[in-house]
């Protein structure tokens, strides 16, 4: 269980569960919505897991015929506006991209925004979910990518997700692994798990989620992986967020792109 004002609880992947501080005030982009409706005309598609679960998934098509695929993996806000902006980017660098609702199993639809009470709700989804579950989504989702006739298929994911991201490089069909400020990686690191395709990882070092020592632990036990450090907070790519910084956002997004243009061609 955890203490009221705890961001980080046990989880059977040891999963991120916070992003800041109660209270936390909203960026300027952000209107304070504590719930997103779904945006008419967005895609939406139908997954099933290997369990026979049945998924949404939030897709983004280029103008032209990808020839590699990104699975997006939310936050614990579900696949919110923010999600699906970063999907759309993806898709817009000529990659198919698609974001499986992750709290499907749990609760279906969930894009929340960022207010202490849809902080803790989204943390209960997380740590609701099992790692059976989640890795059989992760790899619907990849599947959905190669059904599409991509060659490769890439995977990046934020807090929640990133931990997600870390594990799918380890564990699943991916060629490639991108993962931001993935709170749970460093216990990972503890379980032994490593990855086994190209992955770099995203930190903030203001993050007070993630001490500058579970980073060093992560760069010493992955040499593999490449480890980049900004001076910036947990959620620093999150431009509806206050901790977003842009400077820290765009060199990432600018390393996370030509890592997949060189790893997924």
């Amino acid at each position: 269980p955890c203490a009221e004002n705890d961001h980080r609880c046990d989880h059977p992947l040891n999963l991120p569960v916070g992003s800041g501080p109660s209270g936390m005030p909203p960026s300027t982009k952000w209107d304070g919505s504590d719930r997103f409706p779904t945006v008419e005309g967005m895609t939406t598609i139908s997954l099933t897991a290997a369990d026979g679960h049945e998924l949404a998934a939030y897709v983004a098509e280029p103008t032209t015929a990808p020839t590699a695929g990104i699975v997006v993996i939310q936050e614990i806000f579900g696949v919110n506006p923010h999600i699906q902006e970063d999907t759309d980017r993806f898709a817009a660098a000529g990659y198919l991209a698609v974001a499986p609702h992750m709290f499907d199993r749990v609760k279906r639809g969930v894009s929340i925004g960022y207010t202490a009470e849809t902080i803790a709700e989204g943390r209960d989804y997380a740590m609701a979910l099992q790692p059976a579950g989640i890795a059989a989504d992760v790899s619907a989702a990849i599947a959905y990518l190669r059904s599409r006739g991509v060659a490769k298929g890439g995977i990046v994911g934020y807090c929640f997700g990133g931990t997600v991201s870390a594990m799918a490089a380890a564990n699943l069909d991916v060629d490639a692994a991108v993962s931001y400020y993935g709170g749970g990686v460093g216990d990972l690191v503890k379980g032994g798990v490593a990855p086994k395709v190209p992955t770099i990882c995203h930190f903030g070092t203001k993050d007070v989620w993630i001490p500058a020592d579970v980073i060093d632990a992560v760069a010493a036990a992955w040499p593999d992986a490449t480890v980049y450090r900004y001076d910036a907070n947990h959620g620093f790519h999150c431009d509806h967020r206050a901790d977003f910084d842009q400077a820290s956002s765009d060199v990432a997004q600018e390393r996370t792109l030509a890592f997949f243009a060189q790893n997924l061609a």
